[in-house]
């Protein structure tokens, strides 16, 4: 936990990233344990509660920020801030005590922006995957 808050500014209760498994200059592999007294689930919905699919996206978006935290040392570094999202799949839910495994690959680099492409999974089954570009803000 402590890499992920030295890399990003995310805190708890809007952080998304509990752990790095892996980190490549180019992939990340985190994970985050969903747990049952997560606000949103009291209204999202009651009785059946699902994560979210935009923070199942924003957790993916998180582990692009860790990534790119790692990649971009050295580089000037700034903040990394989504500018784009595109085709965003929603497969399978996530609930409360899931365990989300989570990747995050830089995909093309132009200048300041970021081109990546993210993927959740929940015990090997995918729940999200979603293509997204970021541009580095501030430094």
């Amino acid at each position: 936990m402590e890499d992920v808050l030295r890399a990003i500014p995310h805190r708890p209760p809007f952080l998304f990233v509990d752990s790095i498994v892996e980190l490549t200059p180019v992939k990340i592999t985190t994970t985050r344990k969903v747990r049952e007294d997560e606000d949103f689930f009291k209204g999202h919905y009651p009785g059946n509660p699902i994560m979210p699919g935009v923070l199942v996206c924003e957790a993916i978006f998180q582990s692009g920020a860790v990534l790119l935290a790692g990649a971009m040392a050295g580089g000037g570094g700034g903040v990394p801030v989504l500018t784009r999202i595109s085709n965003a799949k929603f497969r399978n839910m996530v609930k409360p005590g899931d365990t989300m495994e989570i990747e995050a690959e830089i995909t093309e680099r132009l200048g300041n922006a970021c081109f990546l492409k993210g993927k959740a999974s929940v015990d090997g089954k995918t729940a999200a995957t979603v293509e997204f570009a970021v541009a580095m803000a501030g430094g």
